[in-house]
């Protein structure tokens, strides 16, 4: 079959288990596409070919043995994080031949439940931006609905693996919005867990309480499909919890019940007014909403980024950055780091330990204001991001000291339910007369993923978005 991509990956899946495709030939129209395809789009740091063609044929004799797995002979794209024998390079020149004997976490769990290792896609130096460009490739991850705009990140390339149809699906990671932005870029679902219910790779850190693995698809019921497996938090994770149902199953259903609905699409900045096809795509949730039966309220921001919260958010990304720098890459490559990443592991290098925790508590009191005021709602729907997709070179225009103030001002809305721990998605809204994609973000509550899947499926069959390609698709 010539059209294998354009199957979900839950009907992939069916199909391998009725034997009406071999694991095999899905894998290697996938890796065919990616050779073809990849070039000019940005997609992959590292491809796996042969592994992935072992796995496949190992796939294959488990299937016919009759032995089954959630994932059993379905590729899938692995942002490049810690994959046992595989090269990891987070992104970083100076991690160029770094190989992992482990896998981490979440990887481990996608790879157990029998997902075939396509390859590791392109991803941002150690997390520091929400734009794909490195050092490793020397390509950029843009969106395949215009290659001359960004993906965003730190999961661009993601995100442009599964809008191309290079993967059915695609692990990612989002520390302030690094799953939904690259979603939002190229059509796609993107899900932020709620904190603990995905363990971190590593040892949970003071750090770093915000970043979650979850997957990246071009539906819910995918999405999912995904997130059942990752689910499954390791016993010394500190924030671990496990949810008491299928998300699978929980997508199937109706909220059961109309739920409150805060809104709001101010940016929170002063002088930075969303595009008005993002508050189109917020007016057109809102209204899909209501017809389902839900009370839907404009409220306004609960907590502006004042100049202390956007002190402390630069503070928090520079400590992190230092932090996870420090211990692997010795003083003697550091002229292999991006200018951004140089500048804040330069930055974090100076910060003491009163600066990180005040940073930390000025943050948690920004947080604080969201859930207090969000209290009396069960969903909040904002814009994913202030624009359309980025043009390649945007947020350097003004230089590596410009970067940060441009990141916040495109990717506003997403990153103070990392803060918050609650959980998040980012669902496709429309195209403009251009051609290029707009979002939503649906914030649930803490520990309400179930419910958030529940009302995303619901949009979805309420028709919020249709499954628009990219001209690169039917290649």
């Amino acid at each position: 079959m010539s059209d294998l991509h354009e199957l979900s990956a839950t009907e992939q899946l069916r199909a391998l288990h009725d034997k009406e495709i071999s694991a095999l030939d899905l894998t290697t129209h996938y890796l065919d596409r990616i050779e073809r395809l990849d070039g000019t789009l940005g997609g992959f740091t590292t491809v796996t070919r042969d592994l992935a063609l072992e796995e496949a044929a190992r796939a294959d004799a488990r299937l016919t043995n009759g032995e089954s797995a959630p994932l059993l002979g379905l590729p899938v794209a692995f942002k490049d994080y810690p994959t046992a024998g595989v090269r990891t390079t987070l992104g970083s020149a100076a991690l160029a031949n770094f190989v992992p004997a482990d896998d981490g976490w979440t990887i481990g769990l996608l790879r157990q439940a029998g997902a075939v290792h396509l390859g590791k896609t392109n991803t941002v130096e150690f997390g520091a931006t929400c734009f794909t460009e490195n050092e490793i490739t020397g390509q950029r991850a843009v969106t395949p609905y215009d290659p001359t705009r960004y993906s965003s990140g730190s999961s661009g390339g993601a995100a442009t693996a599964v809008a191309a149809g290079l993967a059915p699906v695609a692990h990612a990671a989002d520390g302030a919005g690094s799953t939904r932005t690259p979603a939002a870029t190229c059509h796609l679902v993107g899900v932020k867990p709620s904190r603990g219910l995905v363990s971190p790779a590593a040892p949970s850190s003071s750090l770093a309480p915000t970043t979650i693995e979850g997957p990246i698809t071009r539906n819910v019921a995918d999405a999912a499909l995904l997130l059942d497996v990752m689910a499954q938090p390791w016993r010394g994770d500190p924030t671990g919890w496990r949810h008491d149902r299928s998300f699978a199953e929980a997508s199937k259903r109706s909220p059961g019940r109309p739920l409150q609905v805060a809104t709001w699409t101010a940016t929170g900045l002063d002088g930075v007014d969303p595009h008005a096809h993002s508050i189109h795509a917020v007016e057109r949730a809102a209204a899909a909403l209501r017809d389902a039966g839900h009370e839907v309220r404009e409220i306004a921001v609960p907590a502006p980024y004042s100049e202390p919260v956007r002190n402390a958010l630069e503070t928090w990304f520079a400590a992190m950055v230092h932090a996870s720098i420090a211990p692997v890459i010795p003083p003697e490559q550091h002229h292999l780091l991006l200018p951004y990443t140089r500048l804040l592991y330069e930055t974090g290098a100076t910060l003491s330990s009163t600066d990180t925790l005040m940073a930390q508590a000025v943050l948690a009191r920004f947080a604080d204001a969201f859930l207090a005021t969000l209290d009396d709602f069960d969903l909040t729907l904002t814009p994913t991001t202030s624009g359309p997709p980025a043009p390649i070179g945007h947020f350097l225009a003004y230089g590596v000291e410009g970067v940060a103030d441009a990141m916040l001002a495109w990717s506003c809305y997403t990153p103070w339910a990392n803060l918050t721990g609650q959980p998040a998605i980012s669902l496709p809204s429309h195209l403009d007369e251009s051609g290029l994609p707009y979002a939503v973000q649906l914030v649930g509550r803490p520990r309400g993923d179930g419910e958030l899947l529940a009302v995303a499926a619901q949009l979805e069959q309420a028709g919020l978005w249709s499954e628009i390609h990219p001209p690169c698709w039917d290649r």
